[in-house]
């Protein structure tokens, strides 16, 4: 019985996600996206939290379609004892028997619980590891499992504070700004699809399969980049810069006649490529800009300068004229902007999800890695309603184990 799961490098491959709201979730969509087959284990009654967070449509919420389009879902109870009734004993012991039967046949387990909540439950991954030696276990928590803060809980807020992402975002002096999207929990969850398939390699080169431990937190330090190589090569602490690249220059974006564009003239070359499209041949005579690091020290200078002459015209006309020099640049785009522009519509980073709550191809990003050896479809198939999967589930899982 063909279920769910595109063709993809990860095609075969089936996926228990225990996840809720967004770092997991966003992980085991990767895999969804890869190939995979990944069947959304929630709870009763209310399932993924995501379900309550808008935006909504027609009281749908567009925040879940948008991060678990094409899995399965399937609602259990998985406590363990005490129970508060019999019935509900008997529902748990019925649906953790399931459990256990999909686990039989999986490759792979993802949830985002806080440390210690998959041992309260008796699923631990020594105690899954010893069961289902084949299964390869991925958890994305705030803080890991290990340390004096692995037991805090956290949101994407708290780490992009605590990880130092929001000291080094927004215009200088201003109050702390947080990351337009939720880079704490993207950040994590695309590290955990990476561990995963690292780790499935690694089982399939092996034999052994892993346990693979993301922590938000370690996550956001891991992008600081050259926030940290400037730290330790100069003692100084990285402050926010607005636009600008701390150590390139002009590298930032100027005002318009009617906007903004962005200039990163990355090099000297490039530099005298831009002076000379702007017409502005006194940049190259000037001592201060003769080189990028002293084009760095005098940043303000060279972004008045630039300022002045850019502000003449639209932002139109001079992409148009940098680009036929060769000066890297972009307009600045809204998200209605982006979601419009030919390139990324020729790249089809804009897909449909026919999904009947929300109307035929309701639109969401698509997969940004891509392959000749793999179609890439402009359509995804719907998010899952609560337990929607249920009957097709248990279906297969009869036929499997009747093979």
């Amino acid at each position: 019985m063909q279920l769910s799961g595109g063709v993809g490098p990860l095609e075969g491959t089936l996926v228990v996600d225990l996840t809720r709201v967004l770092a997991g979730p966003y992980c085991t969509m990767q895999l969804a996206d890869l190939g995979a087959r990944v069947l959304k284990i929630e709870r009763p009654g209310g399932g993924d939290d995501a379900r309550r967070i808008g935006p909504f449509v027609d009281g749908h919420s567009a925040y879940f379609l948008s991060l678990n389009r094409g899995k399965e879902s399937l609602a259990l109870d998985l406590q363990a004892p005490p129970y508060e009734s019999e019935g509900q004993a008997l529902r748990a012991m019925q649906d953790r028997a399931l459990f256990e039967r999909i686990l039989a046949r999986a490759d792979v387990l993802v949830e985002n619980f806080r440390p210690g909540a998959m041992q309260r439950l008796g699923y631990g991954w020594e105690s899954l590891h010893a069961r289902y030696p084949r299964l390869v276990y991925a958890a994305i928590s705030g803080f890991g499992q290990t340390g004096p803060l692995a037991t805090r809980p956290a949101y994407d807020l708290v780490v992009q504070a605590m990880g130092g992402i929001m000291s080094i975002t927004g215009q200088p002096d201003a109050a702390p700004t947080r990351v337009g999207t939720s880079i704490g929990d993207i950040a994590a969850g695309l590290f955990g699809a990476l561990g995963i398939v690292s780790a499935l390699h690694h089982r399939d080169r092996t034999g052994e399969a892993i346990f693979v431990d993301v922590a938000m937190l370690d996550c956001q330090v891991a992008i600081l980049e050259n926030a940290i190589a400037r730290f330790a090569a100069t003692g100084e602490i990285p402050r926010p810069l607005g636009s600008r690249h701390p150590s390139i220059t002009p590298f930032e974006a100027y005002p318009s006649a009617d906007g903004h564009l962005v200039v990163a003239a990355g090099n000297d070359a490039l530099f005298r490529r831009l002076a000379v499209a702007l017409e502005l041949p006194s940049l190259l005579e000037d001592a201060r800009f003769a080189s990028n690091e002293s084009r760095c020290q005098h940043v303000e200078a060279l972004r008045e300068a630039l300022s002045a002459r850019l502000r003449e015209r639209p932002t139109a006309e001079w992409i148009a004229k940098l680009e036929a020099a060769g000066v890297p640049c972009g307009p600045l785009q809204n998200v209605a902007e982006v979601l419009a522009h030919p390139q990324v519509r020729a790249r089809n980073m804009v897909v449909g999800v026919d999904d009947p709550a929300f109307g035929a191809a309701f639109p969401v990003a698509g997969n940004p890695i891509k392959s000749p050896a793999f179609a890439d479809p402009t359509t995804r198939p719907a998010a899952p309603a609560l337990d929607e999967d249920r009957e097709r589930i248990l279906t297969w899982l009869d036929e499997e184990e009747n093979r």
